[in-house]
């Protein structure tokens, strides 16, 4: 299935990394109920991708208040990233971005705009072979609000040089559609791998 671009005088190309450029998610699923676990805590898989974009210690934090829990927030959030960096050699990227990262690398600049760490961006981006398509990385230590508030894209915007209607942003979440609707700049969704697993991909410009 292709994505379809929207019209636009686009001068850049700002990616979500996990589910976006990196089908990764299913990884992190696992990952958070296995650090999850220790503490007897669940987490649906629904809620999970309804989640998408929100930085580990934000999850985290909420899940605490949601099951009146008291879980060491910064610990449970790097036993779960550790959990995922034992399940990366099984990662691939998403063919349906892959395919517009190859058509335009080189035309215009790239920049990865996401929710976690930047070691786990690296790491990620290093396994499914595609660092150095990336002139500029932005993770969760580069900004205080994370999505669907605008500033991490406002933030890649801005080292760009660039104004936001001159970015275009590609998102698999409904929090990173907000977030890139609220830095004023035209979107793509990517199908989640449950919209892939139900038929559901909409695969259309938000």
């Amino acid at each position: 299935m292709k994505l379809s671009i929207p019209a636009g005088d686009f001068r850049a190309y700002l990616f979500d990394c996990d589910g976006t450029v990196a089908d990764s998610m299913p990884l992190h699923y696992i990952a958070w109920t296995r650090a999850l676990a220790e503490w007897d805590c669940t987490f649906d898989e629904q809620l999970f991708y309804d989640w998408g974009g929100k930085p580990p210690v934000e999850i985290v934090s909420t899940l605490n208040r949601m099951h009146n829990l008291n879980m060491p927030v910064a610990t449970v959030a790097e036993h779960k990233e550790n959990f995922y960096f034992e399940l990366l050699p099984g990662l691939q990227p998403v063919p349906e971005v892959l395919e517009h990262i190859n058509e335009m690398h080189g035309k215009l600049p790239f920049a990865v705009v996401s929710g976690s760490t930047r070691e786990s961006i690296i790491k990620t981006l290093t396994t499914v072979h595609l660092l150095d398509c990336f002139d500029l990385l932005v993770g969760s230590e580069d900004y205080s609000r994370g999505k669907p508030a605008p500033d991490a894209f406002l933030l890649a915007a801005a080292r760009l040089g660039l104004a936001p209607q001159h970015c275009l942003v590609f998102e698999d979440t409904a929090l990173g559609i907000e977030a890139a609707t609220a830095a004023g700049m035209a979107s793509v969704r990517v199908p989640s791998p449950l919209e892939r697993r139900n038929g559901t991909s909409p695969g259309v410009p938000a």
